[in-house]
């Protein structure tokens, strides 16, 4: 089948974020629930007027309060150094004196003694909302995945995920040689398939913007796809997305024009793995 490079280039998305995407509030509220009893402890100090001295009488009775401190900053640990000195706020190792100097020093004694939040749980909520943002990448590359992975259940097929190159070889018996760098290469596909008289090494990938990954994840699949062209019962599958394509056509063309299982999300919703798997 000859296909147009252009025109199939025209097809890809400008984006495949589910509304989960942008944070995932099950982990926000997990993650502010393990500090709840903490963090109540330290909302007392909320609008304090001698707050050191209210500090240092909580933390002489309720020492687990500690735990709570350094979520406060957006830091996810027990421990946290500043200069010289290492603070623990699992396993207290500094005198309250210490402690107290740390909480003047990093800004928390006036976001609570000035009011600046009204109520802490609130705050950490926030704190983890920001921080889950970090995990958008994650979720994003795992987005593919999962929808490349709808697909293949829709075509009734036997799939392994997540499988090295060496272990695809151990079970079903092929030589892979050629693209692991005589076994060195420690290449993991997203996905193997197994049909009767074939095996499919697939990789899926998303890119909603452009940068030289691209360039160089297109240079790497052509070559793949150039030295499994040999390989008796293996196909090399490439599926990939996203508008930041567009500014790395050349490289992607030249792939194309070398790999004919290099397939859009178009291509899955025209039923392609039916027609791959059952050819």
């Amino acid at each position: 089948m000859n296909r147009n490079f252009e025109a199939w280039l025209k097809t890809f998305r400008d984006s495949i974020n589910d509304y989960d995407y942008y944070t995932d509030f099950a982990k926000v509220y997990e993650h502010a629930e393990q500090f709840k009893p903490e963090i109540y402890l330290l909302n007392s100090l909320v609008g304090s007027e001698n707050i050191e001295r209210d500090f240092e009488n909580l933390l002489a009775k309720y020492p687990a309060c500690l735990k709570a401190i350094p979520i406060l900053l957006a830091v996810r640990s027990d421990e946290i150094s500043c200069r010289d000195i290492n603070y623990n706020f699992n396993k207290p190792n500094q005198s309250a004196e210490q402690y107290k100097y740390f909480m003047r020093a990093t800004g928390l004694f006036d976001l609570l003694q000035n009011r600046i939040v009204a109520n802490l749980y609130d705050y950490v909520t926030g704190v983890e909302v920001g921080l889950d943002s970090n995990g958008r990448k994650n979720r994003g590359g795992h987005q593919m995945e999962n929808l490349v992975e709808k697909f293949l259940n829709a075509a009734g097929v036997t799939y392994y995920k997540e499988i090295y190159l060496a272990d695809v070889e151990k079970m079903f018996g092929l030589d892979l040689s050629t693209i692991s760098a005589q076994g060195t290469s420690t290449k993991r596909f997203d996905f193997v398939v197994k049909t009767s008289d074939k095996v499919f090494g697939i990789e899926t990938n998303f890119y909603a913007s452009g940068g030289s990954k691209l360039n160089e994840t297109a240079r790497s699949y052509k070559m793949i796809a150039e030295e499994s062209k040999n390989i008796s019962g293996f196909k090399f599958v490439w599926i990939t997305d996203g508008k930041g394509w567009k500014s790395a056509r050349k490289n992607l063309k030249e792939t194309f024009l070398v790999l004919d299982t290099l397939y859009n999300i178009a291509d899955l919703e025209d039923g392609i793995f039916r027609e791959l798997f059952n050819d």
